[in-house]
């Protein structure tokens, strides 16, 4: 069993899954009422907000879950890209939940978390997929075309960005 803990921007996530594919819980505590007022994401407000959520969150994930600390084999985190603050509030309570259990820690690119959520997906439903696959990541301030290759089985994949925006990210619109 895998925490996944997410604060890259303005929700504070915590998801538990078992074998790679078994969701068991998944909490979210969103920002949105709090940003709406001002057109967009702060950045300074959602790092404090993280703050208030983040030992909630994590909670209700893990009781979600029915499990305890003790069953957990690894901690994963966002650990980028995204907002400095947002992230350093997810990653150092990762970094501490994992030295004090004595657990692995797993950096995951936000990025390639929006592109295996979609993989995991697939996996549940046995959908066939044909390699290589082409990514369409539409998230905050990145609108970008993956070329996705799975190197070995299972995990290993390798990405190579074959277009994305140069102006404004459709993501910034989607996000608002």
């Amino acid at each position: 069993m895998i925490l996944g803990i997410e604060s890259s921007c303005d929700e504070t996530a915590a998801a538990v899954v078992r074998g790679g594919s078994e969701v068991l819980a998944n909490v979210v505590a969103s920002q949105m009422a709090l940003h709406a007022n001002y057109g967009g994401v702060v950045p300074e407000l959602a790092s404090r907000e993280h703050l208030r959520n983040i030992v909630p969150v994590v909670r209700a994930a893990m009781a979600q879950a029915g499990g305890g600390f003790a069953d957990l084999d690894a901690i994963a985190v966002t650990e980028g890209p995204g907002l400095a603050g947002a992230l350093l509030v997810g990653i150092t309570y990762a970094k501490a939940l994992a030295l004090g259990r004595g657990l692995p820690l797993i950096a995951v690119n936000h990025l390639e978390g929006h592109i295996h959520a979609v993989l995991m997906e697939a996996r549940v439903r046995e959908q066939a997929m044909e390699m290589p696959l082409l990514a369409l990541v539409v998230s905050g301030g990145h609108t970008h075309l993956y070329l996705c290759t799975q190197v070995s089985d299972p995990g290993l994949w390798r990405y190579k960005n074959v277009g994305r925006t140069v102006d404004d990210a459709a993501g910034e619109a989607f996000d608002k």
